[in-house]
């Protein structure tokens, strides 16, 4: 059984910053690309970054410059700093990650996390 439990989020003043984690679980046998996505109320679900297993990120327009994807493979975790937070991206923001649970596996499958809550507010 694999789980992804993502932590940090909460309610921050427009300018202010976050670190989001979240934490893979189970019987892993390798991990390959992690992401984040967010979801506003109303909206599609929608990629903010992600990072692959040798380190190589990608992030949406919106968030370039301001947030910053890594992770500890040591820790199968991956990280989200958010620096200079908007209204716009409150949001709940939930982690992807293609695992393979077993050697015999060629193609990873896709876990999300159940998200976490982030509001962006004065």
């Amino acid at each position: 059984q694999v789980q992804l439990v993502e932590s940090g989020g909460g309610l921050v003043q427009p300018g202010g910053s976050l670190r989001l984690s979240c934490a893979v679980s189970g019987s892993i046998f390798g991990i390959d690309t992690m992401a984040w996505y967010r979801q506003a109320p109303g909206k599609e679900r929608e990629l903010v970054a992600h990072i692959t297993n040798g380190g190589s990120t990608g992030y949406a327009s919106s968030v370039k410059g301001r947030f910053t994807i890594s992770r500890d493979n040591s820790k199968n975790t991956v990280y989200l700093r958010m620096n200079s937070l908007k209204s716009e991206d409150t949001a709940v923001y939930y982690c992807n990650a293609d695992i393979r649970t077993s050697w015999l596996q060629s193609n990873a499958v896709a876990y999300w996390g159940k998200g976490t809550l982030v509001t962006v507010s004065s």
